[in-house]
């Protein structure tokens, strides 16, 4: 785990940090699809990506969901972060978009860090920070533009996060993730196709229009 801790957070902390981290830390692995954290969890360490990608997911009272944003490698959950420093509930699920790996640190340690460390704390803030702006732009994508245009800026987010311009989704999961129908979804990316800004082929989208 050492390496990998080295070369995903090598260039953000110290040393003696990564050193910390690799002796408490827990390394994890999920599959694509697979639920990492679930909402109303209690959350006691977080997380520290070290491979793959997770997309994070708000839940309305009648089930429905919403992607907030996505994480990556170098990354951590400003929301877990929240959580498990205030010792609540998780109000989010984390999934993984792909095969991923990841660092569980647990929460005491993240106090003591703070203290610590300056990188830990510029990352904290920074993971603050960003994760913030994102949700922002996730707030702006819903109350102004149309919903072909939160359609194409979803693939183009999913393709760039996964690396590839193929991405293997179906309909019914871009409708759960952007909250709306399945038959919405498939209407728009017909619509996406005839402008040349995607190609729909068997089981997976192409993304032209990067």
């Amino acid at each position: 785990m050492l390496e990998e801790l080295k070369e995903a957070y090598g260039f953000i902390f110290e040393e003696e940090l990564i050193q910390e981290i690799n002796e408490v830390g827990v390394l994890k692995f999920a599959r694509e699809g697979e639920i990492i954290m679930d909402i109303s969890d209690y959350i006691t360490s977080m997380p520290l990506l070290l491979e793959g990608a997770i997309k994070i997911l708000r839940e309305d009272k009648d089930g429905n969901e919403l992607l907030l944003y996505f994480l990556e490698r170098g990354d951590t959950c400003a929301i877990t972060l929240s959580c498990c420093l205030g010792q609540t509930k998780s109000e989010v699920r984390a999934v993984a978009e792909r095969d991923t790996s990841f660092v569980m640190v647990p929460v005491v340690k993240i106090e003591d860090w703070t203290a610590k460390y300056k990188s830990w704390r510029n990352f904290v803030f920074e993971s603050y920070q960003s994760r913030l702006s994102e949700m922002l732009e996730t707030i702006d994508t819903i109350a102004f533009l149309n919903m072909d245009q939160r359609l194409l800026r979803y693939l183009q987010d999913k393709a760039k996060i996964n690396q590839s311009e193929e991405l293997q989704v179906t309909h019914q999961q871009i409708a759960y993730d952007l909250n709306t129908s399945r038959v919405v979804i498939s209407r728009l990316l017909k619509r996406l196709e005839m402008e040349g800004k995607i190609l729909l082929q068997r089981n997976h989208i192409v993304v032209h229009d990067l």
